[in-house]
């Protein structure tokens, strides 16, 4: 075998030499600096230039005054070559990434191999780089975090925003996943204005991006920047015809004081944001150490609603629902309850919400509604009885099976379930909710709309739907009797109802005045304080075996 002084003084390859370099590109043998042999695969850089007895400093030149390397590749190249350097990455004009792989011999003589790694490069960014906008993805957001972190110096300059935007997933159902990254891109085009050089936005997925402000006083340049992509991001977008409405949220950790490393200053965002969105959305909040307090606790709770579910631990109350003319007894509505010795009564108010977010509402609203439908088919008598559903059963297709699985399992005639849904359950995806609420109709199922008058659209679920009952909003009824503006919705509410063949029922009745108003106004039925608090299902029963 030919030593590496051999292979450059004949000027053509060992039999050992890396055949995979020679044949992507252009390799030179250099002897005394001088070029003494060259070899030419499919990537020529040097234009035919590259010809034995040529110096290589000449040549080199030649390539970039022709265009054929780029301004400064000639200088970086020589200076590679006196530091023997092995490697060096160079970027072309046109888009190409090439390498130079360099294998010294003695004094100005060696053999340089010229390889085309356009690929190679690209499937690495690609790997660090999030497709549809360009941004660097978690991998590379991670590393540029980490490289900064590693400076001490610039930890109180510098803060971690984590950025959702607020109705992008409304815009990708109604109009399409193709205008949702346009987009995308436009929000992504608006950010990118409001950064500093070295600043550094980042896409996590979806709709959830993150930024490393890298320089500012803070917290005040964080709280600047977060105030600033929440009025520029919620400005109208226009994408294809359509005017988009989108808005963002911001959570916010700082190097300084919320967490040591990149990770930890990510996640610390993320409770940030989760604080931002529950105070209302189009917001920003900074961490705190509460925060962490608060998700620990609800890690907790969620664990123990899930093992109270599993182990029946929850229990049903019944509260009587009255006509009020005659003041007959003529349903309940079923009322979720939860006690544990370690917790004490814990309010719905608190579970329920936290079992909508976490998919566990499913499940505990199964077990609501076959138990409310096998104790109610104890009563003496025949009454209705309400169960409540959360918009979020709505987005299972088992859910009209589940409903007719618990009425046959009880032996529940359908004419006796009524099932109230809030206006919640229509603003997402209305038209198959609404094909739901038919099929449940159709099998003579009571439907009732909860908490009437809190929301938008209410009128217009009313023209599309049917509905049996319309229950009055208890906020209206607890300021009946002092404000005026309540005491219009509720006639007018009763009128409408009416008007439609509905039933109007008042919740929330705790005073004889309360009840004189809402009868006078014309309500059919009352649920309250007043009239009856939650029972249990035995005193039900009682109540209507005395009742009846």
């Amino acid at each position: 075998m030919s030593s590496p002084a051999e292979k450059l003084t004949t000027g053509r390859p060992s039999e050992g030499a890396d055949r995979s370099l020679q044949s992507v590109g252009t390799t030179l043998y250099i002897t005394h600096g001088v070029v003494a042999d060259v070899a030419d695969g499919p990537t020529d850089l040097f234009g035919g230039r590259a010809v034995p007895g040529k110096p290589l400093v000449d040549l080199l030149d030649e390539a970039e005054k022709f265009g054929f390397l780029p301004g400064g590749t000639a200088a970086s190249i020589k200076t590679a070559l006196a530091a023997r350097q092995s490697k060096q990455l160079l970027s072309l004009a046109d888009g190409r990434s090439i390498m130079v792989a360099t294998e010294f011999a003695a004094a100005d003589d060696m053999t340089l191999h010229f390889v085309d790694v356009s690929f190679a490069v690209q499937m690495t960014l690609s790997q660090q780089r999030d497709v549809l906008t360009g941004l660097p993805n978690r991998v590379e957001l991670l590393r540029r975090l980490n490289e900064h972190l590693a400076s001490p110096a610039s930890l109180p300059q510098t803060a971690v925003l984590y950025v959702d935007l607020d109705r992008f997933k409304m815009v990708n159902d109604t109009l399409g996943h193709p205008i949702g990254d346009a987009l995308l891109k436009l929000v992504v085009e608006r950010m990118q204005r409001l950064l500093a050089p070295k600043d550094v936005l980042a896409r996590l997925g979806g709709d959830e991006f993150v930024i490393l402000q890298a320089e500012g006083e803070q917290p005040h340049a964080a709280e600047v920047l977060a105030s600033r992509i929440i009025e520029i991001v919620g400005r109208t977008y226009l994408l294809q015809g359509h005017s988009v409405q989108v808005g963002a949220s911001v959570g916010i950790a700082l190097a300084a004081t919320d967490g040591k490393t990149s990770e930890e200053l990510i996640k610390n965002a993320d409770l940030a944001l989760f604080k931002a969105k529950s105070a209302g959305r189009g917001t920003f909040r900074f961490f705190t150490d509460a925060m962490d307090r608060e998700i620990q606790e609800r890690r907790a709770l969620e664990i123990d609603l899930r093992r109270a579910i599993i182990m029946q631990e929850m229990s049903l109350v019944y509260q009587p629902q009255f006509e009020i003319d005659g003041n007959k007894l003529v349903g309940f509505e079923s009322l979720v309850r939860w006690s544990t010795p370690e917790r004490g009564s814990v309010s719905p108010a608190q579970f329920i919400p936290l079992a909508e977010e976490t998919g566990i509402i499913d499940q505990l609203g199964e077990w609501v509604l076959r138990t409310a439908c096998k104790e109610a088919a104890g009563w003496p008598e025949p009454l209705t009885v309400s169960v409540n559903l959360s918009p979020v059963q709505f987005k299972s297709p088992k859910l009209v099976s589940i409903i007719v699985g618990a009425l046959s399992s009880a032996g529940l005639p359908p004419s006796r379930l009524d099932l109230e849904i809030t206006e919640g359950a229509l603003i997402e995806n209305t038209e198959a909710v609404l094909l739901m609420l038919n099929q449940i109709k159709a099998m003579g199922i009571k439907v009732s709309i909860d908490d009437f008058g809190t929301g938008y659209s209410s009128l217009s679920y009313l023209q599309k739907f049917p509905f049996d009952k319309i229950k009055i909003d208890q906020s209206f009824i607890r300021s009946l009797e002092t404000n005026a503006d309540s005491a219009a919705i509720v006639r007018a509410v009763t009128a409408l109802g009416k008007s439609l063949g509905m039933m109007t029922i008042a919740e929330g009745v705790e005073t004889e005045s309360q009840l004189e108003l809402i009868a006078r106004d014309g309500c059919a039925q009352v649920q309250g304080y007043l009239t009856g608090r939650p029972l249990a299902a035995d005193a039900a029963s009682e109540l209507i075996s005395t009742r009846t």
